[in-house]
């Protein structure tokens, strides 16, 4: 209605507006002509009524009920031209509309209909091209994303970029897969998401019962669903106004979302990129603060109130999201799996599990929970690192650090069946990982390490690795020169060229030490 009496033809006839605010948001989809007194039977809704008044009844209760039937009726609004019929408005026209909410417009200026209708007609017609011209274009564009295969992760990035708003994709159990969140909302938003989301959805439901379209303020939601199965479902948060429509970008979303799952048959492809996604943001550092990053974590589903957390890191083999999720369950808990960590060689996997509090994780139920992660024919190939217990996030964070730094060292194996490393057994490891940003220790690493380090980037060596397996294996120059597949002698001439380039002695316990220390900084930054 506001861009209706904006439009020169309407401007012509002096408008002014008797009753608007709010009910001059009412949406028009089509402009009528009548004087009728019983115009409001041939009314679809969505209409506005254009009329001169002459044949409205006279009696001040008839006026009262005509406004009331145009409104049940679910006119737009009311143009009522001045100076044919009426030279005024009659009050009771103005209290029955202004009780209705209807919008009441009048003319002090005679106009010919045909040019207003025309100018209405137009700009509909006008918009109705522009909103098919857009859908056409969301929904190549999706098709597209569809048919290149894109991830659940990105098709929501996409449905943010086209509606300027956050998008998130949940399942049906209310726990966060994807979303485009500013930061800065993190925190706000998804602390306690489950109870916010279940509102929603419930606002929602109660609107669609009335039949009321969503408000500019309401979160849209929108079912990702084919052939009968429902997988979950698509928020947008409040934002612009599209040419094609918010609901209609949307809904293209969730049908390249549900193609999608169609396409991933039986595997939960959803839930391993989301995922993934937050733990190696996790070990990037790609949070603004942890409280957003905490509540971004409980939304995935991943307890961390009253919880007792552990890095873990898997390597040797492939675990996939549906073992892990399985193993966490077995002990009461839920795992969120990620990527091989820089530095740590694929096969691998980075893990942030989180237990009840009660729930006891020692070496048997470490190794128990490892062996369930992967076949049993890849259970003797697998090392499984684990970081120490803690509560909270930032102390979660440092014992998925720990759980790396553990994995990229080089140990051999010994025995059978899974390989476990845990923090608690490696002061050294942890030490590094409290001190791993201080610029000191930075420092000893470079001065230690720097002759070794350039020789092996301008000559292609391996003294660095060399170097590491001795000090692995301190005592015994056999078992380290297996660990860096070279024959004693070639391994016993790599030391004593390393000893040159040092100019130390490698059989000193402090100076092995300092250089285990800067070893492990070394390699805790993923080099």
């Amino acid at each position: 209605m506001r861009e209706v009496i904006a439009l020169d033809a309407v401007v012509q006839g002096v408008p002014e507006v008797l009753v608007g605010d709010e009910a001059l948001d009412r949406r028009v989809r089509w402009l009528h002509v009548s004087d009728n007194a019983g115009v409001a039977r041939l009314l679809d809704g969505g209409e506005l009524l254009l009329s001169t008044g002459a044949a409205w009844p006279e009696d001040p209760a008839d006026l009262r009920r005509f406004i009331g039937e145009l409104d049940d009726a679910g006119l737009s609004g009311l143009i009522l031209e001045l100076g044919t019929h009426y030279r005024y408005v009659p009050a009771v026209v103005v209290e029955a509309a202004r009780e209705r909410g209807l919008a009441l417009i009048i003319l002090h200026r005679e106009l010919k209909f045909i040019t207003i209708t025309e100018a209405v007609h137009a700009r509909i017609i006008t918009g109705q091209s522009d909103a098919l011209r857009s859908r056409d274009e969301v929904r190549e564009r999706f098709t597209a994303l569809v048919l290149r295969g894109s991830p659940a992760d990105f098709i929501v990035h996409q449905l943010a970029q086209t509606l300027g708003a956050p998008v998130i994709l949940e399942n049906r159990g209310h726990e966060v897969v994807a979303a485009e969140v500013p930061l800065a909302l993190e925190e706000e938003l998804f602390t306690e998401w489950e109870l916010r989301s279940r509102s929603a959805h419930r606002r929602s439901e109660q609107r669609r019962e009335r039949g009321a379209a969503p408000g500019p303020e309401d979160w849209l939601i929108v079912p990702v669903e084919a052939r009968g199965v429902r997988w979950g479902s698509l928020l947008a948060l409040p934002g612009p106004d599209h040419p094609a429509g918010r609901t209609a970008v949307l809904e293209q979303g969730a049908i390249a979302l549900a193609v999608g799952r169609l396409a991933d048959g039986e595997a939960d492809e959803w839930g391993r990129i989301g995922r993934r996604r937050l733990v190696d943001g996790l070990l990037a550092g790609r949070f603004a603060g942890a409280g957003g990053a905490a509540a971004r974590l409980e939304a995935a589903g991943l307890p961390l109130r009253g919880a007792r957390l552990y890095g873990v890191v898997v390597s040797g083999a492939p675990v996939s999201a549906e073992r892990a999720d399985a193993a966490a369950r077995a002990l009461r808990g839920r795992v969120l799996a990620g990527s091989a960590p820089d530095g740590v060689a694929a096969p691998a996997t980075a893990m942030l599990l989180s237990l009840p509090a009660d729930t006891v994780f020692d070496d048997e139920a470490a190794l128990r929970f490892a062996g369930s992660l992967v076949e049993t024919a890849d259970a003797d190939r697998i090392t499984v690192s684990v970081g120490r217990g803690s509560e909270g996030l930032d102390a979660a964070l440092a014992s998925l650090h720990d759980a790396v730094d553990l994995a990229r060292g080089r140990r051999r194996r010994t025995g059978r069946g899974p390989q476990l490393r845990r923090a608690e057994n490696r002061p050294l490891v942890q030490l590094v990982t409290a001190l791993r940003d201080d610029h000191r220790v930075l420092d000893h690493g470079e001065r230690m390490l720097a002759p070794l380090i350039v020789h092996d980037l301008s000559r292609g060596g391996d003294l660095l690795d060399v170097l590491e397996a001795m000090l692995a294996h301190p005592g015994n120059r056999t078992a380290a020169a297996s660990a860096s597949h070279l024959s004693r002698s070639v391994f016993y001439q790599r030391i004593a060229l390393i000893e040159e380039l040092l100019g130390a002695d490698l059989d000193d316990g402090e100076t092995q030490t300092a250089l285990h220390l800067a070893l492990l900084v070394r390699r805790s930054a993923g080099r």
